[in-house]
Formats: structure tokens, sequence, C-alpha cells
């Protein structure tokens, strides 16, 4: 059910691309853009992890190199009968972590120094535990390509703006000009956060499994929401690749709204979700 729910916002998203291409240039822009949006999920496909890597400036490491780091995630990924993935280190202060990869066979995860120095082991293995069950999942490539779609949009709606700013027409397209520069891409977007919120969700659920009792998760997510909340963000994030990591990297929660426009979901419902998992299903390790 979760994959069909994400497939039908998937499909809005193309859905939305093609009919402004449609209103900005008729049917030969239209199919220009169905053809944008097949290229965004080839290069996706192929290349985003080597870009998030890249732009985040991780560094690939060893079992001799950080042997703690990587031997909980692969002690994780035998949990979660998944293939070894590459580790990465991202060496900045603030706390946090995300996986990138097009399938579990080509995956990456990646933690910050500031997470390595706050969490102890248990912590540690309940973030890596929520990463590789986006690998399991997934969500990684399905969220990278709903973020491009929705900056393409929010990109085409800045275009009809600068294209009619000195059109002194008044007349039969305002209406439409007004629709495509503010709902099209509050749409694209709003769409483009649920799917990063409810695979979230699904991420925590599965995480505590992985780890082996949901409360390593929980105490992780509370103390990285702290951080958040009165430190600096991370200084190698980008608006693109905010929603892959396990709490929003960018901004102070209080800065903003935290339910709809929000990458992730409330951290308080989040933790609220482990506790309640973690009181029905007791833990393993």
């Amino acid at each position: 059910m979760n994959w069909f729910k994400t497939m039908i916002l998937m499909s809005l998203l193309t859905a939305f691309m093609v009919a402004i291409g449609n209103y900005i240039g008729g049917s030969t822009f239209a199919y220009i853009m169905l053809a944008v949006s097949l290229g965004i999920n080839f290069i996706s496909y192929w290349f985003s992890d080597k870009i998030v890597l890249a732009t985040s400036g991780a560094h690939e490491i060893d079992a001799e190199s950080a042997p703690e780091l990587y031997n909980v995630v692969a002690r994780l990924a035998k949990n979660a009968e998944l293939p070894m993935p590459r580790v990465y280190i991202i060496e900045d202060a603030a706390p946090n972590a995300f996986a990138t990869g097009r399938s579990p066979d080509h995956a990456a995860v990646a933690a910050t120094r500031g997470l390595l120095d706050m969490l102890n082991e248990n912590e540690l293995s309940g973030v890596l535990g929520h990463e590789l069950a986006h690998v399991k999942h997934r969500d990684i490539l399905i969220g990278t390509v709903a973020a491009m779609m929705a900056g393409v949009i929010s990109m085409l709606a800045n275009f009809v703006f600068m294209s009619n700013s000195d059109d002194d027409d008044g007349g039969g397209n305002f209406i439409g000009n007004i629709l495509i520069m503010f709902l099209a891409p509050i749409a694209a977007s709003l769409i483009q956060l649920a799917i990063s919120r409810s695979r979230e969700y699904d991420a925590d659920k599965t995480g505590g499994e992985i780890c082996g009792n949901p409360l390593y998760l929980a105490s992780a997510l509370e103390k990285i929401e702290e951080y958040a909340q009165n430190m600096k963000p991370l200084q190698t994030a980008t608006t693109a690749t905010a929603h892959m990591y396990i709490i929003n990297p960018l901004a102070n929660s209080k800065q903003k709204l935290k339910n709809l426009f929000s990458t992730h979901p409330l951290t308080s419902d989040r933790i609220e979700r482990l506790r309640e998992q973690a009181a029905v299903v007791p833990a393993s390790r």
C-alpha cells in the first residue's frame, strides 16, 4: 500500500510538470517536460548517490580506519539481511546521518562526526538501523526523484513569473499565471514532503526492529533534536538533500512550520511512536 500511494504521488508530480509545460509552450513543451521527468529518473537512478556523497564532503571508511562505526553497520546489515553498504563519515559537528544508493546492492550510509561523538553505541545502532531501513524499503531513489521534480516545477513557476512580469495584457492568462506561479510549486512541495514524511515513519519502525530496541532510536532522536534546536545546522546540507537525513539538517525547527511544510514528521511524534512500539514488542537485544 505504501508503494502504491507513493507511485500515485510520483505520477502527480510528473503530471504537474507536463501540465505546466503545456501551459507555457503547448504540446511541444509538454513533451519536453515529459522527457525532462524521464531524464530526472535516469540521473537519479545512476548518479544521485555519487552527487550527494560528493556535495556532503563525505569520505569513505573501512574496518581499519573507523572500526566502531564500520562494525556497527556490518552487524545491523546482517540483522536486516542486507548486503554490506559502503560507509562514510562527514566531518561536521552537527549530529546527523543519511543513506543513499539506487538499491540495496549499491547502497551507502553516512554519519557525521558529531553523531559519532554524541551518541553511545546503542543510540548509534538505532540511527543506522533507521538508515538501513530506508535501504531495505528502497526509499532513497524515490525521495530523490520527488525532490528533483518538485525543484523543476518551482523553477518552471519562476519562469512563468519572469516571462509575464512585463505583460500588460491583464486579460485571459492572468488567473492561469497566478495558479502556476503560486499554487503549482506549493502543491508540488506538499506532494514531495508527504512522500518524505510517510517513509520516515516506516523507516523508524523497521529501524527499531533492525537495531533490536526502538528505544535506542528514540533516545538518539531526542539528542539530535535538542542539538538542532540550539546549535548550528549541518553546513554541507542543501534543500535538495535535506529530506535524506534522519532529522532536517538545515534549520532550527522552532523557526519553521512543523507539519505540512516539513521534510520530516515532528520528532516528538516519532519518539512517541517508537516508545509505543517498544511497549508492544519486547526488545530482542
